[in-house]
């Protein structure tokens, strides 16, 4: 794992050269995804879930019905890292199949 630390600053730039529609807050970057119903909500994180084991990295996220939102940042480096990055871009390469 790379644990080293990015500033907000960079981490915005790593997104939008990644055109990536994630927000970056309170050293986390975060996102809101909306689906028809709780079901697809529901497999939606199911698969996240996998993800986070796998790169063993676990998010920060709550489901409400159909919304989902998740937050990363990486707790040990005290902010936002590459680990984060590599997450979402394999979280949007779910969302995008």
């Amino acid at each position: 794992m790379n644990k080293q630390k990015y500033t907000e600053v960079e981490f915005k730039e790593l997104l939008t050269e990644h055109n990536l529609d994630w927000s970056v807050r309170e050293n986390g970057v975060e996102r809101s995804f909306i689906f028809a119903n709780f079901i697809e909500a529901f497999q939606f994180m199911g698969e996240i879930a996998i993800v986070a084991e796998k790169f063993n990295h676990h998010p920060e996220w709550t489901n409400v019905y159909n919304k989902v939102f998740i937050r990363f940042t990486t707790h040990d480096a005290g902010g936002l890292t590459q680990n984060d990055l590599d997450i979402i871009l394999e979280i949007e390469s779910i969302v995008n199949s």
